[in-house]
């Protein structure tokens, strides 16, 4: 009788000790490792998201103060708004061009970067000073740059002979729109290139060596063996471009601002427009960039099966 007694006891004494703490923080599993970054993911993405949703359905004042629901009638002003199409046709060509340009073009400066040749640690170090500038101080150099009146542009091509006189080059949407592409691969070129890069170094250099046995040239062991190797890289690099190009705002405002009018804003830079006449019809707009954003990832991750290029 003693014996049972003892027995709750003696359990609560073990609950109390060290072993009896751990044991109760294991059947927690992986719970309270993940449980902050959980945490971030809810504050940080989800709450302001549920946030931008709930904004897009309410009637709210230039000044900030709720008037009341909307239900979907800002949907339906977005929609018959006539920039709204324009908007997200350029926004399509804008993300296609600026990520391929800056695939291709790091694909190149990656496999020469993995070369030996003199100097190649400070050209290393000038390929990072896109990256480590601020994008809209780029951006601004830029708009500086091919200004008017004040730009060194205009002013060296009017020396050369090659403009009769100074140009506005951001003042038309159809001068202005290769101009912001050029600006964006250059700031993308850097991470994307190191990307590449860091993936060509984990290549075994006995690859290369068994297609040279072999009697591979250079274009088919290019082929088979470096891009598929490549594989894991590529989709890292292309994955980030698509979403940082299709939400880029720094180059665009930096540079144009998206005018004239609506004449080269993308879908980002639109919704941030229209915030300054309805806070509501923004919030819808951001609310459909969102959503492209995720169908675009799932859409990509599907098609290049990145599961089964895992296993």
């Amino acid at each position: 009788m003693s014996l049972k007694t003892a027995e709750p006891g003696a359990d609560r004494a073990r609950r109390g000790t060290p072993a009896g703490r751990r044991s109760g923080l294991a059947r927690l599993g992986p719970l309270p490792w993940i449980a902050p970054a959980v945490l971030l993911i809810l504050l940080v993405v989800l709450w302001p998201v549920y946030e931008m949703v709930h904004t897009s359905f309410l009637r709210i004042s230039t000044t900030g103060f709720v008037r009341g629901s909307a239900g979907f009638d800002k949907y339906s002003k977005l929609f018959d708004e006539p920039d709204f199409v324009p908007v997200l046709g350029w926004t399509l060509v804008w993300t296609v061009v600026v990520v391929v340009l800056t695939m291709v073009l790091s694909l190149a400066l990656a496999q020469l970067f993995n070369q030996q040749f003199p100097g190649r640690r400070l050209t290393r170090w000038a390929l990072i000073a896109p990256w480590a500038a601020s994008v809209l101080m780029t951006a601004i150099g830029f708009k500086w740059m091919l200004d008017r009146t004040a730009g060194v542009l205009n002013t060296a091509l009017t020396d050369l002979g090659i403009i009769d006189g100074p140009q506005d080059w951001l003042g038309d949407p159809g001068s202005a729109k290769p101009w912001m592409v050029l600006v964006a691969v250059f700031v993308s070129l850097p991470f994307t290139t190191y990307t590449i890069l860091a993936g060509l170094q984990t290549v075994p250099a006995e690859v290369y060596e068994a297609a040279k046995v072999d009697g591979t040239g250079p274009w088919q062991t290019y082929r088979l063996i470096t891009l598929p190797l490549l594989r894991p890289a590529l989709l890292v690099g292309l994955v980030i471009n698509l979403i940082n190009v299709f939400n880029s705002f720094p180059v665009i405002w930096g540079m144009t601002q998206g005018g004239p009018n609506s004449g080269t804003a993308t879908s980002t830079v639109f919704a941030f427009q229209l915030m300054n006449t309805d806070i509501g019809e923004s919030a819808a707009m951001s609310v459909i960039n969102f959503g492209l954003v995720v169908v675009m990832v799932l859409l990509f991750l599907k098609v290049s099966r990145w599961n089964e290029g895992e296993n």
